[in-house]
């Protein structure tokens, strides 16, 4: 049976930056690979609505996605709301992933913030019976932060997994958003080069090229000692 993944992310891109090596291995992997953006992340200074949802399109093609869903929760103003819980529960009983990924809860970024919370509380609410929710009752096995946050703070991650062979995947599908990333512009750090810096650096802590780190409120368990790097 093929197991399935569902990312939330508050706005287009979010899940690329944090996780896009690790949703392209697990395709790779023979996972079925959802996105599910909270927001269409519009207005921003450069883009449109029109403008983000073909980059988002062009990034979930590069990546292999099985399905990217876009939410209208607004962009700015993303809460953790009894009504914006339950639209997120029917994407959670609708994809049924065992595993929800989400963002990391510290952030700069109130919408982050609120979406972190709204994933827990959504994946929550996915299970409840006696309810008007559509969809049968869901509750995913596991929920994983993926870290991706504005502040400038050391994240201790719970586990890394090794993206060195997808990581040119995720560059491409990062860079899919000309729009917010500018990276036609002279100066300065581009997000491409501090992806590169960022991931080597946790590959490095778990002895490979590149790798993604993810947070887990939960302890972790192993089926096997084989999984460890």
């Amino acid at each position: 049976m093929t197991s399935t993944l569902l990312a939330l992310g508050a706005h287009p891109d979010d899940a690329e930056i944090s996780m896009g090596g690790t949703l392209a291995r697990m395709v790779k992997e023979g996972w079925r690979v959802e996105v599910c953006d909270l927001t269409n992340g519009e207005p921003t200074p450069r883009g449109s609505p029109e403008t983000r949802a073909q980059e988002a399109a062009l990034a979930a093609e590069i990546l292999g996605l099985h399905r990217r869903v876009t939410l209208t929760l607004p962009n700015r103003y993303l809460m953790d709301s009894v009504e914006n819980r339950q639209c997120v529960a029917e994407v959670i009983r609708e994809v049924r992933p065992e595993l929800v990924f989400a963002h990391y809860w510290e952030d700069a970024h109130p919408d982050h913030v609120q979406a972190a919370q709204l994933s827990e509380a959504a994946r929550f609410y996915a299970k409840l019976t006696k309810t008007e929710l559509r969809g049968e009752p869901w509750y995913p096995r596991r929920i994983v932060h993926f870290v991706g946050s504005h502040y400038r703070l050391h994240v201790r991650p719970s586990f890394m997994l090794d993206v060195s062979d997808t990581f040119p995947q995720k560059l491409r599908a990062v860079a899919a958003y000309e729009s917010q990333f500018g990276l036609g512009q002279k100066g300065g750090l581009t997000i491409l080069e501090a992806l590169d810096h960022l991931n080597a650096y946790y590959g490095r802590l778990a002895g490979v090229a590149h790798a993604e780190p993810f947070v887990m409120r939960e302890e972790l368990g192993l089926r096997s000692l084989d999984a460890l790097l």
